[in-house]
């Protein structure tokens, strides 16, 4: 059977593949996309999209059973764990439609299968009906990543999960352990804790959110702790004894082991890329760690092959991945983009309070060489917050001393994963204190604490 041909083919369909797809459509090119699983890929299906209606449902309880302090009533509160997670599966459900619609919009050709490069630029896929060939000058590589497994503490689905697992949980747990306080980690520990587990967190780095800067970390812990959880860092679990009823993990720190009685063990110890069955070994490609080697731009140093997204590696995040889905798109369609700034990624985790940063932390800044002025404004300080029965959080703001330039913005508290792409524009137009300083904010709002905190850099804060 002849090949079919295209101008680009993508191997697929989370938000790196689709858009890059997508926006190759938009600039002419005649385009194939390959998923094997959803379309939405890890993402919109099993990541980013269903955690957040989860942890929303998490949000509402928790204001639910804080009704007296806003002068209302609530009697009988409950929750139907069943139900919260048909709300999550919907809302995927939905959104992975909406991939499938934007796809035949921008005539795309989708093909569901497991696709493997044969040769460079020939593309098989094998579907249920069998086997089909495509071929194109350009490939761009997709296919994401997954749940890191480590040896002994493999997930089983039934007392040991993985984030699949724990989005359609068996059960809700009472005593849950959860192991690596990523941001995977941190958001489902937040979600349990919420509806009533008893959960502890071990983190094998000396404290939690190690990507984090070091104050919004700590600041986190304790906000946690509060909450009820129980946070060992600087630990690492062992092993993990597993029963019928439970598990009992051996828990390390301080040269000390001690054992821990749990029924549920959420494994979050990082993720690895998708690289198997492709055929990268025949091509020469490189793989490090799990991941595409590739440059700037996404080439893999295989002529007319690309890789973007979770399979290129850090920062794993959909975001970046989308953005460097458009880039590489631009390039095959013979465009000069820029390449994607890692440092003006914003990264959020939707715990309670959240967290959100881009750029420098205060140490990485002064590491790199920088005299260094740093902003901090509490929430307390802001009117909006303590409206909302929102009191607890900071913002933090690093800056260059000599040139003003914004080196890092980094927050804790409610809504600022919304209230951080303030600071990303403002690092991608290379803004200055001065700018900034210059820039009215609206009241009463929250994002007046951003204000106030390059304020605070040089000594100007209003109201703290």
């Amino acid at each position: 059977m002849r090949a079919e041909r295209f101008d680009m083919i993508v191997i697929g369909a989370g938000p790196g593949g689709y858009v890059a797809a997508i926006r190759g459509a938009q600039l002419g090119l005649k385009v194939g996309i390959v998923e094997r699983a959803h379309m939405g890929g890890i993402c919109l299906n099993w990541g980013c999209i269903p955690t957040k209606a989860m942890l929303r449902s998490a949000e509402v309880f928790h204001l639910m059973q804080r009704a007296g302090e806003f002068g209302l009533k609530a009697e009988g509160l409950g929750f139907d764990l069943d139900a919260v997670v048909a709300r999550s599966r919907g809302v995927a459900k939905q959104l992975n439609a909406g991939v499938g619609h934007l796809l035949k919009k921008n005539k795309v050709t989708a093909l569901m299968g497991a696709a493997r490069l044969r040769a460079p630029g020939e593309v098989v896929v094998e579907t249920e009906k069998g086997e089909v060939t495509w071929q194109a000058p350009s490939v761009v590589l997709a296919t994401g990543a997954r749940a890191r497994e480590l040896p002994g503490l493999e997930a089983d689905g039934d007392r040991v999960w993985t984030y699949k697992h724990a989005l359609q949980p068996k059960r809700m747990p009472k005593r849950l352990l959860v192991i690596g306080s990523g941001a995977i980690g941190i958001e489902f520990a937040s979600f349990f804790n919420a509806l009533g587990a008893q959960v502890t967190v071990v983190e094998v780095m000396d404290r939690i959110l190690p990507v984090e800067d070091e104050e919004i970390s700590a600041f986190a812990r304790k906000a946690f702790e509060k909450q009820g959880m129980t946070i060992l860092s600087g630990a690492m679990v062992k092993a993990l004894d597993r029963r019928a009823d439970g598990v009992t993990a051996s828990v390390e720190k301080d040269g000390k082991t001690e054992s821990l009685e749990v029924d549920t063990v959420i494994s979050a110890v990082g993720i690895v890329g998708n690289v198997e069955g492709l055929g990268l070994e025949d091509l020469g490609v490189r793989v490090e760690r799990g991941h595409v080697v590739t440059d700037p731009h996404g080439r893999t140093g295989v002529e007319g092959l690309y890789a973007i997204g979770d399979v290129a590696g850090a920062p794993w995040l959909a975001h970046k991945a989308s953005h460097e889905g458009v880039m590489v798109a631009e390039l095959i369609a013979g465009g000069a983009p820029h390449p994607v700034d890692p440092g003006s990624i914003a990264g959020c985790t939707y715990c309670h309070p959240q967290i959100a940063s881009v750029g420098l932390t205060e140490a990485q800044a002064r590491a790199a060489g920088h005299d260094v002025k740093v902003g901090r404004f509490p929430f307390i300080g802001n009117g909006k917050a303590i409206a909302l029965g929102e009191p607890e959080g900071l913002v933090k703001t690093v800056f260059d001393a000599r040139t003003g330039a914004l080196l890092g913005a980094h927050m804790v508290g409610a809504e600022v994963t919304e209230l951080i792409q303030g600071y990303v524009i403002g690092r991608q137009l290379e803004t200055t204190e001065e700018d900034l300083m210059h820039t009215v904010f609206p009241h009463p709002t929250l994002s007046e604490m951003m204000h106030e905190s390059v304020l605070d850099a040089w000594g100007r804060a209003v109201h703290f």
